[in-house]
Formats: C-alpha cells, structure tokens, sequence
C-alpha cells in the first residue's frame, strides 16, 4: 500500500486557475496530453500565491508547460475577460483545502505567429499536437476548455 502524506496548509492548491487556449493565426490549437490522466487540454494551471495577478499566472503557465514566453514580442497574451466556476472533480479535491470545492477559472488566448518549437514538462504533459479548432474543441476532456477553443473565431478576426 502507497503511504499518503496528509497536504499542509501551505501545499494546498489555490482554487483559482487560467486556462490558455494557445493558437496560430491559421487557427491551429496546441493541445497538451496529461501525464497524470491521459485527457487531452490546453495550458491550465493554478496561482501559485494569492495575490498573483491571473496574467503573471497565465504567463508562467505557458512557460512551466510549453517552454514558450508568452511575453515574447512574436506572441499575443490576451486576457478573455471570462471566467468559469466549476466544481473540482471529487478524485483530484484531496489537492485542495478541505472546505474547498469550486474552482474559479479565468480564461486567455496566446496568439502565435506560427507553430513554434514547444518543450514539454516530462512531470505534466507526454506529448503534443497541433490540430484545427474544431478537431481540438472536440478533443479536449474539460467542458470550459472545449467552450473557450470554440470562441477562438471571434479572437481571429479581432485586429
């Protein structure tokens, strides 16, 4: 039998996550593989701290996850101005404080030039691909990743 380690106060997850749909100017999505669950997502991820500002978590993420700096001059960090509330599957709530059950989730894009090189955290993702916004929002496991893939249009043809 594993032993578990009961989580301390400070080893709690913060309830408060982004989600960054990371996309060309073709309108290709990059999806990323769980090493944890096998499912299929775009860059997500917790604050680190409370008072992190959602863009300095959304820029870390991308960095922690794909390699890519998503204040390079070549990309476009936007912030969707939408959030998400949903409740933490009961299997991963053991990362959480015990009263916590939601998660509130805010929403970016990160618009690249092209395809760029993406380097993987070995601990997080197994692989990656490229594919069209359709074939992602309909690949993607969680329903808000899928929801904020099918928005991508409306970001396209912003200026």
């Amino acid at each position: 039998m594993q032993n578990v380690q009961p989580m301390t106060v400070s080893s709690y997850k913060i309830p408060q996550s982004v989600l960054v749909v990371i996309y060309t100017a073709e309108a290709e999505v990059l999806l990323i593989r769980r090493a944890d669950a096998g499912t299929w997502q775009s860059v997500t991820g917790s604050k680190d701290f409370e008072v992190e500002s959602w863009h300095s978590t959304a820029c870390r993420e991308v960095m922690e996850e794909t390699g890519l700096d998503a204040m390079h001059p070549q990309c476009q960090l936007t912030d969707w101005c939408l959030e998400n509330v949903y409740e933490i599957y009961p299997a991963w709530r053991f990362r959480y404080a015990p009263h916590v059950s939601h998660n509130q989730e805010r929403v970016f894009g990160l618009a690249l030039p092209q395809r760029l090189p993406i380097q993987l955290s070995p601990t997080e993702h197994t692989e990656y691909k490229w594919v069209s916004w359709q074939e992602a929002a309909d690949t993607c496991f969680s329903p808000s990743n899928a929801e904020a893939i099918l928005m991508l249009p409306r970001w396209l043809q912003k200026p």
